[in-house]
């Protein structure tokens, strides 16, 4: 019996790979890690079966041992900038080490950061800061490289500019642009983490799509005709990126609008495209397409309206 702990198990993505934990091994046990004193663990887990509730504070290095006692694997799914990716991630990891466990997820679910230009994305300078630390322990680490949630098409990341009819697109409307939604990925992550072979990284794409493509996509879908607008070239985006990030004042928030910049820089260059996808590795999977999502979008639009 595995019993698998995941740290972030509230959050959007982490109760998905709750979900997916239990679904994919019926004797898998989930020990969901929480801070002290909050409800939210308890509500949403407090009554199913296989999933333990465990209290500690990132802070308390000898709570955190006690919580992931036991424990084979951790999975992170935590989400935020320096204060989480590093410094709760690291006391985690620290943790994991303290009570002999044997394997370690990241919070890393994004594109490739491993290859993008020093400076020119924060979350994915984190990412990598992080992978070194992890790489200097005994544990058994694996990373899950997705691209974009694909979710993020219809709202988050502003690209599709739904009411215009245009798709933008910064230096090449042909760029290869990777998208997996976060159900895709939650199914992933749990298929890893009982996964006792897998690599250092796994590489997953649900669908692989164009600028180009996704206004073929959404003209198909909406009888309108949708075009690609180029929004300038990826130098561009960087300056401005640089220049957003300056003057805010929010370098602690998780996506301030200048590392959504950074990102599709990181995109639209190709820097962090992925060049091993293995979609077949744990076998067959039905994988949610760009075009599944936009369309599940179209339709709830015509409802609404």
């Amino acid at each position: 019996m595995t019993t698998v702990l995941v740290a972030g198990a509230t959050g959007d993505l982490g109760h998905r790979i709750v979900r997916e934990l239990l679904a994919a091994d019926p004797e898998a046990v989930v020990r969901v890690l929480t801070r002290p004193g909050g409800a939210t663990a308890q509500a949403m887990y407090g009554e199913r079966d296989r999933v333990e509730i465990r209290e500690a504070a990132y802070t308390d290095h000898g709570g955190l041992v006690d919580a992931l006692s036991g424990a084979e694997i951790v999975v992170s799914a935590v989400s935020g900038a320096r204060s989480v990716i590093l410094d709760a991630q690291r006391a985690l990891l620290a943790a994991a080490v303290g009570a002999g466990v044997k394997r370690f997820i990241p919070s890393d679910y994004s594109a490739d950061y491993r290859r993008v230009t020093p400076g020119s994305n924060r979350n994915f300078e984190l990412r990598r800061e992080f992978a070194a630390d992890l790489d200097a322990t005994p544990l058994h680490a694996t990373s899950v490289l997705n691209g974009a949630f694909a979710d993020m098409l219809t709202g988050q990341a502003p690209m599709i500019l739904f009411r215009r009819h245009k798709i933008l697109y910064w230096s090449s409307p042909d760029q290869l642009l990777d998208f997996t939604t976060k159900d895709d990925v939650a199914r992933t992550v749990a298929l890893v983490a009982l996964d006792d072979a897998a690599p250092r990284v796994v590489e997953v794409a649900g669908d692989r799509v164009t600028a180009r493509g996704i206004a073929r996509i959404m003209t198909e879908l909406t009888g309108a005709a949708f075009t690609t607008q180029w929004a300038g070239t990826t130098g561009m985006l960087s300056g401005m990126a640089r220049i957003g990030r300056r003057v805010s004042k929010d370098e602690e928030a998780t996506f301030p609008a200048w590392q959504g910049m950074q990102y599709f820089v990181s995109m639209f260059s190709g820097e962090a495209q992925l060049h091993h996808v293995n979609n077949d590795r744990y076998g067959p999977q039905v994988w949610t397409s760009v075009r599944d999502v936009l369309e599940a979008h179209v339709k709830e639009g015509a409802t609404k309206g």
